[in-house]
């Protein structure tokens, strides 16, 4: 099935095949999956092989506003910055918007804005896509359910699937092949004691795409196949570590789930390897503290820097060892 057919399902019953509304603008959170998304079975739709289970950084995402163009072309900015359209976000970004693009003269102007990195494994793709998708469906007046809206912004980035809500979310993996029971649902559990620390180690662009690098370790890595398994059992454990509030089985299933994920890319031929030297430092400085008593773990994505998950009560003894982290409370007034 393609793409655009996924978008005429959705769309069918929607008498706004236009846009009703002159601008739109929305917000979307990143994330940060405690159960890694880490392979596709099927490409085009962006179909994961797993399930998957995310925190969302609370004011820590994309503002998206789009307008219709009176221009002969699209017009996209990216933190006030001109979009190529022939990089390789930008043709992402192009082959997105003409999934509704319902007349060929139909174009957008569009400026995204963020405030976390760009491609440094922060989910910046994730919640750009969410909140366009988002701010698209007020534009066209659609209403539509957020299952509908995580199945379309998951066409534009798998990770976006998880990215339309605050808290904690899960990506269900689905079985149709037309992909449209593969959607993110909110966990309604909250957890207002939870903090994420966001270390910083290097803010440049990645050598290797989280797309390129997942395809190569599904095609390549020989502990691979281990991986749905893991991820059953891990989120079978989060799940019941978010409900008993059971935060060292959450923090060791988390760090746990995050390290195989490396373990496969580093297994992978050619070798993947987002560590770098301050990302070991802090790890075995993280390991150190706990060694010591202080209940802190860590999550890394595809990308040099570091997700710590501590508990408020801790923040000062954290803070004390990793003085340029962030503190994110997911659950802090008006976002859970």
């Amino acid at each position: 099935m393609k793409r655009s057919d996924v978008v005429s399902t959705i769309l069918a019953e929607r008498k706004n095949l236009m846009p009703k509304n002159a601008v739109a603008k929305a917000y979307a959170p990143s994330n940060i999956a405690l159960c890694k998304y880490w392979g596709k079975r099927e490409q085009e739709l962006n179909l994961p092989v797993t399930s998957s289970l995310s925190i969302s950084l609370g004011n820590k995402g994309a503002m998206t506003e789009i307008s219709v163009s009176g221009g002969p072309y699209d017009v996209a900015y990216l933190n006030h910055q001109p979009i190529d359209w022939i990089s390789f976000f930008g043709k992402r970004l192009l082959a997105f918007l003409d999934l509704f693009r319902v007349k060929r003269d139909l174009h957008f102007t569009i400026n995204i804005t963020t405030n976390i990195p760009i491609g440094a494994g922060l989910a910046s793709s994730a919640c750009g896509f969410a909140s366009l998708t988002r701010a698209m469906d007020l534009l066209f007046g659609w209403e539509l359910k957020d299952e509908e809206l995580s199945i379309l912004a998951r066409l534009g980035s798998g990770s976006a699937s998880r990215s339309l809500w605050h808290g904690f979310v899960e990506w269900h993996v689905g079985i149709k092949p037309d992909g449209m029971d593969s959607y993110g649902e909110s966990i309604a559990d909250e957890w207002p004691e939870l903090c994420i620390g966001l270390l910083i180690l290097n803010e440049k662009e990645k050598p290797v795409s989280s797309r390129d690098a997942m395809q190569r370790t599904v095609t390549t890595s020989p502990l691979y196949s281990a991986w749905p398994a893991k991820v059953n059992r891990d989120l079978s454990a989060l799940k019941q570590a978010i409900n008993l509030k059971d935060f060292l089985l959450l923090g060791k299933t988390a760090e746990s789930n995050a390290m195989t994920m490396h373990a496969t890319m580093l297994s992978a031929w050619p070798t993947i390897c987002y560590f770098l030297p301050e990302t070991i430092t802090a790890m075995n400085q993280i390991w150190k503290l706990r060694q010591e008593g202080l209940m802190v773990f860590f999550t890394q994505d595809a990308g040099p820097n570091l997700k710590l998950i501590f508990l408020e009560k801790n923040i000062l003894d954290v803070k004390a060892h990793f003085p340029d982290m962030e503190i994110i409370k997911p659950f802090a007034d008006g976002l859970g």
